[in-house]
This record gives C-alpha cells, structure tokens and sequence, in this order.
C-alpha cells in the first residue's frame, strides 16, 4: 500500500514538472517575453511606415489613391481570391498587436513583483521609469485613435458619408472635420512618442546594444519616429488647409 503512494506520489509530480512545448516556456519568461515585444514591435513599426509612405499618394490626386486603395484589395489575384491576402495582413498585425501588449503587460507585472526596495529618491524614480510611464499612456491614446479610426475610414464612417471604395473622398471628408483632425493628429504625435522609445529600447531587448552604437541607436530612434509622425500628421493638415480634398 504505501510502495502504491508512493509511486501514484511520484507520477503526480512528473506531471507538475512537465513542461510546456518551449515557444510556450520561453514566453514565459522575461527574456521571452522582451523577445517577443521586440519582433512584433519591428512588425508593427514596418507596418506603419508603409502604411504611411502608402498614404501619401493622397498628393498624386483621388485617381492614383483609389487606385492604390484598389491594389490592396486585389494583392495576389488571381493566385488568390479578391481580398484573401488583405485580411492575412490584418490578422497577422492583430495577433502581433496582441502580443505586443501582452507581453508588455506581462512584464510590467513581473518587473512589479521583482522590484523589492523602491527607488531611493525622486530623480531616480524619474529616471528609471519615465519612459516605460509614458509608453503606458501613448500606447493607450493611440489605441483609442486606433479603434476610431478604422471604424472612420475601414469599417462604417463615423458621422459622414462614407462610400465604400472611394478611399479618397472618404479620407478628405474625415480630415476636413477639425475635431477628427485635432484627433488624429495627437493620435499620431502619442504613436511618434511610443515608436521613439520603442524602436530605442527593441535594440536593447535583442541584446544589440553596444554603448559605441547608442548615437545611432538614438538617431534611428528619433529619425524613424520623426519621419512617421511628419507624414502622418501632414494629412490633416493638408486637408484643412485646402491642399487636397
């Protein structure tokens, strides 16, 4: 009887220290989950400047920025049918979003629950956490701009008449509101500020930072975010100065 506890005992515990498959261990840990904050980061840092490079056919005129409207619907066709590959890239960002905040949240909570003594004073409270700080809070204004925006111009309209198809109208009919524009424009300034952090401490996250390159890291950072921001947020104003629409 008790060589049969003992053994059930044993098998119990073998299964307890039975690990996941890795991917699923190493994200468990913070080191795995840096990594993964990294590589969706550079994802979703590709994704918004193409996105924005896309946009500035706007100044070609509505003809050639329809067209590009057009030529994401049909990426593929005939290979593939009409939209296929359209919503594989918005499935593909929404999962790399996801884990992106994810594992952001995950380590916030872990670098918590580490952190025994609190910072010493207020410079290096301010210090060590500023930046991590407002990457919560720009991280959650663009998501706000984010959610209204794809109502805005992908899903229905928001208080306009949205036609689909008509990329161009639909995008000079938003902008020309001044609340949206103001909207979009401190949507994208939060978005500058995160992609400035983020594209500075992914570097890091990979084991890429050798104090000889931090100038270029910066550069990069501040270059990258700095391009972004300047093309996105000449949009609106474009629009409301007249200049397309």
């Amino acid at each position: 009887m008790a060589t049969t506890t003992v053994a059930r005992g044993a098998t119990s515990s073998n299964r307890a220290k039975r690990k996941a498959p890795f991917p699923v261990e190493f994200y468990r840990s913070a080191l795995g989950k840096k990594y993964v904050m990294a590589m969706t980061g550079i994802m979703l840092m590709g994704f918004v400047f193409a996105h924005m490079v896309g946009n500035l056919k706007m100044y070609l005129g509505a003809e050639q920025f329809d067209h590009y409207g057009h030529f994401l619907r049909e990426l593929l066709v005939p290979i593939l049918p009409k939209h296929v590959v359209l919503w594989g890239l918005r499935l593909g960002l929404i999962g790399a979003f996801v884990l992106h905040i994810h594992a952001a949240y995950s380590l916030t909570v872990m670098n918590k629950k580490a952190r025994k003594v609190n910072y010493q004073s207020p410079r290096d409270y301010i210090a060590a956490n500023f930046a991590s700080r407002s990457m919560r809070y720009t991280g959650l204004i663009f998501v706000i701009f984010l959610v209204w925006h794809l109502f805005d111009l992908t899903f229905t309209g928001t208080g306009y008449t949205y036609v689909r198809g008509h990329a161009y109208d639909n995008v000079a009919n938003s902008l020309s509101r001044i609340p949206v524009a103001m909207l979009y424009i401190v949507g994208n300034v939060a978005l500058g500020i995160h992609l400035f952090h983020g594209a500075w401490s992914l570097f890091q996250s990979m084991g890429w930072n050798n104090p000889r390159f931090n100038a270029v890291r910066r550069n990069f950072a501040a270059g990258f975010a700095a391009i972004v921001v300047i093309g996105n947020v000449s949009f609106p104003i474009a629009v409301l100065a007249g200049v397309v629409g």
